[in-house]
């Protein structure tokens, strides 16, 4: 594939360099963060045949905080020790690979309002499966396996976030429904609209499903903020 550019979520590269640091200085940080970087490059520059890459890290605040009615956004984080050398490596992919900050919303939206504006010949680099959602490639540097969404495919990801949740966003879904009974749940549907069908009357009403979905939608444009289809 020729043309494309690599999106890379920082935040993952952060987190896994701090932690193998832990009992290390600084400087083992930055060579972790270098590791990372540089096997994520080789494999995706090559498969893309360009250098071109962007780095994005989330900044201060988020707008998810507002909308989560039902239980705090990520609030089942709020207890979690932060790795020792996380600021480091942070500031380490600033100054030495360009990470640009988000702020007032996270560093995957940054990253699919990217890659919605570059197209589907994109290349997400993350583990983060909300990603699922975006129709472009997507490449998971730990488990070194490539995926190809399209627009569809996506949206049904999305959809199945809506009813069954995330526990790891702390967005409560339906009882005793995960992704797999999520997507059976949408079998059938041949529109979004179908889709939003399913969820309202799973939910009996769309109060619920509309703070799930607002939650979980990764922004295509700035400022933007989900609405139902119609």
């Amino acid at each position: 594939m020729k043309g494309g550019k690599v999106l890379i979520d920082g935040d993952v590269i952060a987190y896994r360099a701090a932690y193998s640091c832990q009992k290390d200085f600084s400087d083992s940080a930055a060579r972790k963060v270098d590791e990372l970087m540089g096997g994520i490059l080789e494999k995706t520059c090559d498969f893309i045949h360009s250098s071109s890459y962007e780095v994005f890290l989330t900044g201060k605040n988020n707008f998810r905080h507002d909308i989560a009615k039902t239980v705090p956004y990520k609030g089942n984080r709020s207890d979690r020790e932060k790795p020792i050398h996380l600021g480091f490596c942070r500031d380490y992919l600033v100054i030495n690979y360009g990470a640009t900050l988000a702020e007032g919303e996270e560093a995957d939206d940054r990253i699919s309002i990217r890659a919605t504006e570059l197209g589907e010949d994109t290349i997400i680099v993350s583990v983060d499966k909300d990603f699922h959602q975006v129709p472009c490639w997507q490449y998971n540097f730990l488990k070194d396996e490539w995926k190809k969404v399209d627009e569809f495919e996506g949206l049904k990801f999305f959809y199945s976030q809506i009813l069954s949740g995330d526990v790891a966003d702390n967005i409560i879904g339906l009882y005793r429904i995960g992704p797999v009974k999520a997507k059976k749940m949408l079998e059938g549907c041949t529109t979004e609209k179908d889709m939003w069908d399913v969820c309202v009357k799973a939910y009996e009403g769309e109060e619920r499903p509309l703070e799930n979905a607002r939650l979980a939608w990764l922004r295509r444009y700035d400022g933007q903020m989900w609405e139902p289809p119609e």
